[in-house]
This record gives C-alpha cells, structure tokens and sequence, in this order.
C-alpha cells in the first residue's frame, strides 16, 4: 500500500531541520550543510554524481531506502530554490542541474503559477497554488500504488504533520548543534498527534529514527 512520507530528513540535536540566515549561497543557513555530513560520503549519494566510490554501511543503507519504491514527490516553494513573490522568468529549474535525483514527477508548493518544467531522467516539476491537501490528491494519481516522498523544508513537513497526513518519517539526528534557525517540531505534539518511534540505529554519521502514525 503507497504510503506518504519523510526520508532521510537530517535536523541538528536541538531540534532545527535549517540554520540561520539562508541565503543563495547557503541555502540550508549557517552550518546547515553540517547536517548533511552523514549522507554525503556514502555510496548512495556519490551514485548521484556517477561516482562509483562511497561508504556503505547504516548510513547507505538509509540513504538508499529513501529513494525505493517512490512515484512523486512534494516540496516547498524554498526548497526548490530562493526565488521569492512572483517569478520574474523560467530562468530557475532548482538546485540541481539538468538532470535531478527525482526522476518522478514532483509538486511545488507555491502561491504564484508557473507552467510545469520537464527536466532530464524523469523529473517534471508540477507548480500547486491550492494547498497540501491539493498537492497531495495530485502526488497519488501521479504515483499509483508507489509511495509519496514529502521532501521538504521544514515548513512543508510541518504542515502535512499537524494535517495528520504523513504516514512515517525516517529522521537523521546529525550530532551538530546550531543554535537557532527552522524548528522542526515546536508547538507540535506528535503523541497528540499518534506518532510514536518504533525503530532507531545508531550509523557513523548520525542516529536514524522511524516515526509511524497508527
């Protein structure tokens, strides 16, 4: 059965999923890059740059389960890129070049239109301007009987939590601390709200935490 949820979405031991002061040229904040420090070295993520090399172990393993069995995904308008209001042009296509790492069809959370953009690999990202709840009808006709990957940032899963709509979050607790920035889970009660942890693993790089509903 096609679940909906989080993977692999790194935040720092005192709770924050981006530092302070995101900018172009640090787009996670101030040492936000630090809580990627898990994933980055190992063989999952370097297959992304078609590199053959990279560590295996808890970390890969995790890194490579958080793209399995996926037929769309849902982000927020700031993780797609730092363009703010109405778009000035079609210029911007995300982070990640020509060809990124979705390779299914992915829907942006947004208040101002924009056409769909079809990049290389299988990607098309989708502009929604009517809501999680619209998003989210149209990220299961998209992905069938597949899973729904709510990618992010802090806000959007913020959201889909308090609306009970996420199914089980795969959590990477990065051993950083940053002082200040986006907060995951303030003012959220997950009991409240039926999660509970039912798995944890220590990796290398960070410890990972699975988080169901029900």
């Amino acid at each position: 059965m096609s679940k909906v949820k989080v993977a692999a979405f790194s935040f720092s031991l005192d709770g924050y999923g981006a530092g302070r002061e995101q900018s172009l040229q640090d787009p996670l904040g101030r040492d936000g890059e630090r809580l990627h420090d898990w994933f980055v070295p190992t063989r999952s993520f370097q297959k992304m740059s078609n590199k053959e090399e990279g560590t295996t172990g808890v970390d890969d393993d995790f890194g490579a389960q958080s793209f399995e069995k996926l037929g769309a995904w849902i982000m927020g308008r700031n993780m797609f890129g730092p363009v703010r209001g109405d778009w000035p042009d079609n210029e911007w296509k995300g982070w990640w070049g020509d060809n990124p790492p979705y390779h299914v069809p992915v829907f942006v959370l947004t208040h101002h239109p924009r056409a769909p953009v079809t990049m290389a690999g299988g990607t098309t990202f989708h502009f929604v301007t009517d809501g999680i709840e619209a998003a989210l009808e149209r990220a299961r006709d998209a992905a069938s009987d597949r899973d729904i990957r709510i990618g992010g940032g802090v806000s959007t899963i913020r959201q889909y939590l308090k609306a009970r709509l996420i199914d089980e979050l795969h959590l990477a607790v990065a051993p950083v601390l940053l002082g200040g920035g986006e907060s995951l889970f303030a003012g959220i009660d997950l009991p409240e709200l039926g999660y509970r942890v039912i798995r944890h693993v220590a990796g290398a790089g960070a410890t990972h935490m699975i988080v169901s509903r029900g």
